[in-house]
C-alpha cells in the first residue's frame, strides 16, 4: 500500500528560495506542498490552517525568527521542521538539541532531498521534545558553597545579582549566595532575554520588576528590593520591559 504524500510547507522570506524549494519537494515522490510563506505572521496562520507534517523552515525572517514561529504554534503542535537558512551561526543553536536537519545555503537539489527522506523516516514525538528545548532554554545553573557542601541555583531562582570586583552576589529569594565569578562572566552565560545588565554593579531578572522610579534611577523588585539602574541603561531597560523608554 501506498503512503500518504508528507504534507509539507515552505516557509522563506526570498521568493525565488521560496518558489525553488517548493517545486524540488512536489517533484519528490512521497511529499506534496500545502502551503507557503515568507513571514513568521503568514507562517504562523498557514501551519494552524493547513496542519502540515513537515515545515522547511528559514530561520531569519522579517522581524522575527523561525523560533518565534515554534513558540507561536508550540514545540508540542509543531509540525516537523528541517531549517533552511543562509545564517550558519544558528547551526549551533539547532543542533545542540539534535534538530531534525540543518541545510545551508547555498545547497544541492540531492542536499534537500537527503534532508526530505530523514524527515520521512524521523519520529514526530522525539522532535516535538528537541524543538521544545530549542525554544525553551535550561536555566543556567551556578555553584556555591554553603559550608561544606556545593548548592546549585539555577538562574530561574535569582530575583537578582550583585556584582564586587571578582565575586558576586546571587539574591533568591530570602536566600544569598557568593561565588567566584565576574558579573561579566554570568552576564555572558544568562539568557539576555530574561535577565539585563542595570548597573556596572547588579543585573536583574526581568519578570522580577515591580516598579519604575525613574527620578531615584532605581526599580523595584517583588520583593521590594530596590536595585539602582544606571541613567546609561535605563532606556535598555524600559524597552526590554516593553515600555517606550525614559
Amino acid at each position: 500500500m501506498t503512503e500518504a504524500p508528507m504534507r509539507t510547507v515552505v516557509v522563506d522570506d526570498e521568493p525565488l528560495a521560496r518558489s525553488g524549494m517548493a517545486k524540488l519537494v512536489s517533484a519528490t515522490p512521497g511529499f506534496e506542498v500545502v502551503g507557503e510563506a515568507g513571514d513568521c505572521d503568514a507562517a504562523v496562520e498557514v501551519i494552524e490552517r493547513t496542519r502540515p507534517e513537515l515545515v522547511l523552515l528559514d530561520v531569519q525572517l522579517p522581524g522575527e525568527d523561525a523560533f518565534a514561529i515554534i513558540r507561536a504554534v508550540g514545540p508540542k503542535r509543531m509540525p516537523m521542521v528541517v531549517f533552511v537558512t543562509a545564517h550558519d551561526a544558528f547551526a549551533v543553536r539547532a543542533f545542540e538539541v539534535q534538530a531534525l536537519d540543518y541545510v545551508l545555503k547555498p545547497f544541492s537539489n540531492a542536499r534537500l532531498r537527503s534532508a526530505l527522506h530523514r524527515a520521512r523516516a524521523a519520529r514526530p514525538a522525539d522532535l516535538a521534545r528537541r524543538l521544545e528545548a530549542l525554544v525553551i532554554p535550561r536555566p543556567v545553573r551556578f555553584e556555591a558553597r554553603v559550608g561544606n557542601r556545593t548548592v546549585l541555583v539555577a538562574s530561574t531562582e535569582i530575583d537578582w545579582i550583585e556584582g564586587a570586583s571578582y565575586y558576586a552576589v546571587l539574591h533568591a529569594g530570602v536566600e544569598e549566595h557568593l561565588i567566584r565569578e565576574t558579573l561579566e562572566r554570568i552576564e555572558e552565560r544568562l539568557d539576555g532575554s530574561r535577565f539585563l545588565r542595570v548597573h556596572r554593579s547588579a543585573i536583574v531578572q526581568l519578570d522580577r520588576v515591580r516598579e519604575l522610579r525613574p527620578a531615584r534611577g532605581e526599580v523595584v523588585l517583588r520583593d521590594g528590593t530596590a536595585v539602582k539602574v544606571s541613567r546609561a541603561r535605563w532606556r535598555a531597560l524600559t524597552t526590554a520591559l516593553g515600555g517606550a523608554g525614559v
